[in-house]
């Protein structure tokens, strides 16, 4: 049986998928990064007085987490019932009214109701885009391609702060007005797109939709490959096989938050979660969102040098996170993660130390400035490599298919929840704690290292099947000394697993 011809297949399918993907976590990145230097506007101050207001000015900035975790929180329970492209679509109106009450925006009630509502979107957005491209992806593949997105985020961040440091010798409204108004742009590269790509093949097959999962599949397979193909039919059998298995062992809710179930559900979502929860704690939107006002106020540049080096920061970034695209899949996701949570921690050590030393002696103020901002620039560089890119790749993978839309949007909703709160106190934590502020950073992340050696298994180079086999086959919460855990290759069991799936269905 030959599919219905299609214009768009295989590598040409694939791309357009990571495309939505990617400009959905351009403008992501670009809403994290926008609003550092909006806050430091001479105009936008005027406009809205109460923003000088360390409170005010943290709960203008985090309303948009705020609205982000809500709107993941609707992915969790909503995403399985619309779908992947409806779910995305409906994040992208959201976004596009949020955005222009923002940038249009005389009051601030009008400015925080804009910056929810935008948050809202994204929050559908960024917890759907990775599931729906790690779906459709195949598993040599799926890293890089979710990492595309990922560092996609980190190029829109960067020319966020490359803008407001372009716009710094303008002083009235279009100084904060236009970088708000640039995001409206996205939305009419997205949403094109979006119609000519199928739905997941995964959630067709979930929803009991087979023979257009089965023609996606084959799409996705590449030019004129029917639907009967060999490869096409054992991936199809595989995938409603691991379907099956979990509808055997579906139990109640409560026994799942018991570790009750055979797939360990529960543990998954935790360990998705937690990933993210680590990413928010390392420190990164606290220096996101205040960079600027942090080298002003600690280290005692002037705004416009702040402005500068917050954009060269987050050009490093860029090119870090892009960097990640060449190891991912190469070192594996626990060891980037082991690797990350050591070096971040020196950096927010280091710096730490320097700011206290320019405080005891003004002296060397400058030097010691300096070296705390070299240190602000290289944990971009560790973050980049590291913590910028897994939890999204992890959350994507690490849950069954039944709980992924789940698992990956409480895994977002752990992101916009805690980067709320850490974006929240870091003006205050930096104005009453000062140079202690980046120590507490610095021992969580060291925190990170046992945590990852001691519970988080590898997913890289593993199919989204063999996840279930991995949780049946190892229920203990404990991954070190289990190699079918924690190595980067693909094990034999996991393949004769597969065999033996495709041969029962």
């Amino acid at each position: 049986m030959i599919r219905s011809k299609s214009r768009i297949y295989g590598g040409r399918l694939i791309a357009m998928i990571t495309l939505v993907d990617a400009l959905s976590s351009c403008w992501f990145g670009y809403c994290q990064g926008v609003f550092a230097g909006v806050l430091v506007s001479d105009n936008f101050k005027a406009q809205f007085p109460q923003t000088l207001d360390a409170n005010i000015s943290g709960i203008t900035s985090s309303c948009f987490l705020l609205g982000a975790f809500v709107g993941s929180m609707i992915a969790f329970i909503s995403g399985d019932k619309l779908g992947r492209k409806k779910t995305i679509a409906l994040g992208l109106l959201l976004n596009l009214i949020g955005v222009l009450l923002q940038f249009l925006a005389w009051y601030l009630p009008q400015m925080i109701i804009g910056r929810l509502i935008n948050g809202f979107g994204i929050g559908l957005t960024s917890t759907t885009t990775p599931v729906f491209l790690s779906e459709s992806a195949k598993s040599h593949q799926r890293g890089k391609l979710v990492v595309i997105g990922a560092s996609s985020n980190v190029s829109m961040f960067a020319v966020a702060n490359w803008i407001s440091y372009a716009l710094y010798s303008n002083h009235g409204p279009f100084q904060w007005r236009f970088p708000l108004a640039f995001q409206v742009i996205f939305f009419f590269m997205i949403a094109p797109l979006l119609l000519f790509v199928p739905e997941s093949p995964r959630w067709l097959l979930l929803r009991g939709k087979e023979q257009n999962a089965l023609q996606v599949l084959a799409r996705l397979a590449g030019k004129a490959v029917p639907t009967d193909d060999v490869t096409v039919t054992a991936e199809f059998r595989s995938i409603k096989a691991a379907i099956e298995l979990e509808r055997e062992d579906r139990t109640p809710l409560m026994d799942v938050l018991r570790f009750r179930d055979k797939t360990h559900n529960f543990r998954r979502l935790i360990l998705s979660c937690g990933t993210q929860f680590m990413q928010q704690f390392s420190g990164i939107n606290a220096l996101g969102f205040y960079l600027p006002t942090l080298l002003t106020q600690n280290v005692g540049f002037s705004q416009e040098i702040s402005r500068l080096l917050s954009a060269v920061s987050s050009t490093v970034y860029l090119v870090s996170a892009f960097g990640s695209l060449i190891v991912i899949d190469r070192f594996g996701r626990r060891n980037m993660m082991l690797y990350g949570a050591i070096m971040m921690g020196l950096c927010h050590i280091i710096a730490s130390i320097s700011l206290r030393e320019s405080e005891i002696d003004p002296s060397r103020r400058k030097l010691m400035g300096n070296v705390a901002t070299a240190m602000f620039i290289v944990y971009h560089v560790f973050f980049g490599t590291s913590f910028s890119s897994v939890p999204w790749v992890y959350s994507a993978e690490v849950n069954s298919l039944g709980w992924r839309t789940r698992g990956a949007a409480a895994a977002t909703a752990t992101n916009w929840l805690f980067g709320f709160v850490v974006t929240q106190f870091t003006k205050v934590g930096v104005d009453h704690l000062g140079w202690a502020f980046y120590l507490i950073f610095g021992v969580i992340c060291f925190s990170y290292f046992p945590i990852v050696f001691c519970f988080y298994p590898e997913t890289s180079n593993r199919t989204l099947e063999d996840m279930d086999h991995m949780f049946i086959q190892n229920p203990s919460i404990f991954v070190f000394g289990k190699p079918d855990m924690t190595q980067r290759r693909r094990p034999t069991s996991f393949m004769d697993a597969e065999i033996a799936r495709i041969a029962m269905s």
